[in-house]
């Protein structure tokens, strides 16, 4: 028996050894030709074809950003600063000196780190010695598969061949990528420190040594503490194994090493980070160079970078999204410095929207049935415990629908809720843009639902355009170098999203909201529309509006949701919308609203937003106005711009033109708005059956309980 098995395992031993050899000659096969393709050494120097320039630019075809690798001065391995040397290798491959292109002692060590975490074999891919790294970023593609870790070792092992080690650690050095568009140290040095690679200091080195892992995880530009933590790791490396004594790491300090601010950082770097992720649904991967041209408007985008500056309260943040009417972002500013911080707060920040979310409370109260001119009651009402109050402790009694819009009476929104369903108001909401979860609890028509300002300011623009979407875009059209078409716009199918009446009717009221309501310093002269809203402890303020089919949406705040002293929307953002949109619409037509109700005569809203935190209340044009708000014979204070008269409003309404019934508005039958339908009879349908477009509400569950003691968010 023990003869047997020594035969098996002298013909296992044999193949073993047979197969074994077959692979030494393939491998060397397959080196041999690695090496006779490889150009040569002044070839891989002068070689720059590392990485892709795209040009972004605005609708006059202005560069806004040119983008892509950034080379300095090649630096030959005795000009290179030994730290820098040093550093890189301790860090990226410690047996560089000893191993001949692939490690095996660092792929057995990765494999048994796998192995012992439960991950198989597949450890051993993330081992790539220095040599490897070159053969990658040269001559292959960043795919992670093992076919391509195969060719990465096999062609290692034919540069170790044709190359000396200094060689391949000088063409590293020059051509590795260490982020922020730098290729090699030169570039790098220049780049974070404001200085070529050959005056880097120890401290420096270990930066810059730091990044290969993870360029945009460590840039010194976006997170310096990243970067100074991973330059201790580099130091603590260079000391283990040997590259550095104890007593000249400890001289070292990553805190103090000084890391130059980029410059050039615009507010246009706001809207090219949002706008080129999209290249990825647009176009295929290409490495060519392209142009890309956006529906960006330079002047648009510098005077609202001006007006969020010039009206962000202290250290508070704020963000602009301004949309036409066939969907092109002209201009978008995610925060008052992106030197300062590259955070989005246009596309990316999720806060709650106050007020300005009753738009969606209304467009369903409108499609439901009601009409501006309706009468509704202002009175205390508790919802499943909740008890909204509103921000004067007053009830007004009946008002009618436009007034409690225009007052932003809560209790009204709350009643709306109830009686058409705050999973309809939700779906409304969804239907609108909204991509974000809607919580149904009772409050939420007050704004408690966390949402962008994106995504709102569409909302918006929606009901400028008589309730069809508006999905916005900022890419018109991508082209190569060479002239190349890649891709061009197309406009999206229209999708009808409430009946054109309803749109209308919502026009009518946010038309009040800026005539005599909370935006009255949004007014800019000309027909606008909009909405403010403003939360609790004053966290956030926003204005949305439009006018002249140019849809604006203002937010301001702090980032870490603390409170702004001050801060409404009817102050810093409605009048930041006014300074913005005086200027974008200066040169196009006046356009009056198309809308089938007339102003109260009421034309002062006695509401927190106005003047509450002792900010004085304001007439159409922005002006203070000093003594009672609600009396009409009390005398304008000197230089005040007189309020806004009713021969002005007969022309900006065109209420001295007969109406007919341009809107076709289906009849709806007469009763208590707020009042609950007598079951079973169905809801009201706004829609006329022989539309096809128009969507349908239907009736949902029963809203959940809420506890009594439920935030409840000023406007």
């Amino acid at each position: 028996m023990s003869q047997k098995i020594r035969k098996i395992a002298f013909r296992i031993a044999k193949w073993g050894a047979a197969l074994a050899a077959l692979g030494v000659l393939a491998l060397a096969v397959a080196v041999f030709i690695a090496y006779q393709s490889l150009p040569s050494y002044e070839q891989l120097r002068t070689r720059t074809d590392l990485g892709q320039t795209i040009r972004v630019r605005a609708d006059d075809d202005s560069i806004l950003v040119s983008m892509g690798p950034s080379f300095g001065r090649w630096l030959d391995y005795e000009q290179i600063p030994e730290v820098m040397r040093t550093s890189m290798v301790a860090v990226e491959d410690r047996r560089f000196r000893s191993h001949p292109g692939v490690d095996p002692i660092g792929i057995a060590r990765g494999m048994w780190i796998s192995l012992k975490a439960g991950d198989g074999l597949g450890g051993a891919r993330g081992v790539s010695t220095i040599t490897q790294q070159v053969a990658r970023n040269i001559f292959l593609t960043p795919d992670r598969n093992m076919i391509r870790k195969a060719r990465e070792g096999v062609i290692a092992l034919a540069l170790e061949q044709k190359f000396s080690k200094d060689q391949i650690l000088e063409l590293y050095l020059n051509r590795v990528y260490f982020g922020g568009g730098a290729y090699g140290i030169d570039a790098a040095s220049n780049t974070f420190f404001g200085h070529p690679a050959t005056e880097m200091t120890l401290g420096e080195a270990t930066i810059i040594a730091g990044l290969v892992k993870a360029p945009s995880n460590y840039s010194p530009t976006a997170d310096p503490e990243a970067a100074r933590g991973r330059a201790g790791v580099v130091l603590d490396s260079m000391v283990r194994y040997g590259f550095l004594s104890a007593q000249e790491a400890a001289m070292v300090d990553p805190a103090e090493i000084v890391i130059q601010k980029p410059t050039g950082g615009n507010a246009a770097r706001y809207f090219v980070d949002w706008a080129l992720p999209q290249l990825d649904t647009l176009i295929r991967e290409t490495s060519e160079a392209i142009d890309v041209y956006t529906t960006l408007d330079p002047d648009m985008q510098q005077w609202a970078s001006d007006a969020i500056n010039a009206h962000a309260p202290g250290g508070a943040q704020g963000a602009l999204v301004a949309i036409d009417r066939d969907g092109a972002v002209r201009a978008l500013v995610g925060g008052k410095d992106y030197v300062e911080s590259i955070y989005n707060r246009a596309t990316v920040a999720k806060r709650q929207p106050g007020s300005s979310f009753k738009l969606f409370v209304y467009l369903t109260a409108l499609e439901q049935g009601l009409r501006p001119d309706d009468m509704v009651m202002d009175e205390q009402v508790t919802i499943d415990g909740w008890t909204p109050r509103n921000s004067n402790r007053t009830f007004l009694g009946p008002v009618t629908l436009r007034e409690a819009f225009a007052r932003s009476i809560n209790t009204v929104s709350a009643q709306i809720g109830q009686n058409m369903g705050f999973g309809t108001i939700a779906s409304m909401a969804n239907r609108f843009g909204i991509s974000d979860q809607i919580d149904t609890y009772p409050s939420m028509v007050l704004g408690t639902s966390e949402v962008r300002l994106l995504d709102m300011t569409r909302a918006y623009a929606a009901v400028s355009r008589g309730g069809v979407s508006v999905p916005p875009y900022a890419i018109t059209k991508v082209v190569t170098a060479e002239g190349r078409l890649l891709y061009s716009h197309e406009p999206a199918p229209p999708r009808v999203l409430v009946a054109p009446w309803v749109a209308s009717d919502m026009t009518d009221l946010l038309q009040t909201g800026v005539m005599s309501g909370t935006g009255r310093a949004a007014n800019i002269g000309r027909p606008t529309a909009g909405k403010t809203g403003t939360t609790q402890s004053n966290r956030d303020g926003w204005f949305i509006g439009f006018s002249s089919g140019l849809t604006t949406g203002v937010w301001m705040g702090n980032d870490d949701n603390s409170p702004v002293r001050g801060l409404q929307g009817g102050t810093a953002p409605a009048r930041a919308f006014r300074d913005f949109m005086s200027k974008a619409v200066a040169n196009r037509p006046v356009e009056s609203f198309d809308i089938g109700s007339e102003l109260p005569d009421w034309q002062l809203e006695p509401d927190d937003e106005a003047w509450m935190n002792g900010d004085p209340m304001l007439d159409p044009y922005g002006n203070p106005i000093e003594g009672d708000p609600l009396d009409p014979l009390a005398p304008l204070p000197d230089g005040a711009t007189p309020p806004v008269d009713d021969e002005w409003l007969d022309g900006v309404l065109r209420r001295d033109q007969p109406r007919g019934d341009p809107l076709q508005r289906p009849s709806q039958p007469r009763r208590d708005p707020l009042e609950p339908a007598p079951a079973p009879q169905p809801q009201p349908q706004p829609r006329p059956r022989d539309n096809p477009d128009m969507v349908r509400v239907e009736p949902l569950a029963p809203p959940p309980s809420v506890p009594a003691d439920q935030p409840q968010p000023r406007r």
